[in-house]
């Protein structure tokens, strides 16, 4: 797919509106817009990398950010004392449905194990 055609390259440029909870330099937070918890929320490198799979060394420090502006998120959002879930799909069996790397912060309720 060609970064063009890319749903979460053209949020990340404002072609697409979202409800944006988070931006920086780096990465953007949006709501989900098909929430599965009280808190769903993506947060995407604002650099195109297709998955998880595809991240190189050099972006190590961009990946350790997202962790932490995640945490910083479920903080502001109040989910962070009673516990939240930060998860990235990767690849077509793993889930992924769309090919730019994002994280799902999940929270608001108790989520099991498994997941459902």
């Amino acid at each position: 797919m060609a970064i063009t055609e890319c749903l979460f390259c053209k949020i990340v440029q404002k072609k697409i509106p979202s409800e944006i909870v988070y931006e920086d330099d780096l990465c953007i937070a949006i709501n989900d817009i098909e929430p599965c918890c009280p808190v769903h929320i993506l947060i995407m490198p604002k650099q195109h990398i297709a998955s998880l799979e595809e991240a190189k060394n050099q972006d190590e420090r961009l990946l350790g950010h997202i962790q932490l502006v995640a945490a910083k998120i479920a903080r502001g959002k109040g989910i962070a004392g009673q516990g939240y879930r930060l998860v990235c799909n990767c690849g077509e069996w793993g889930g992924q449905a769309v090919f730019h790397l994002h994280y799902h912060l999940l929270g608001g309720k108790e989520l099991g194990w498994p997941p459902e």
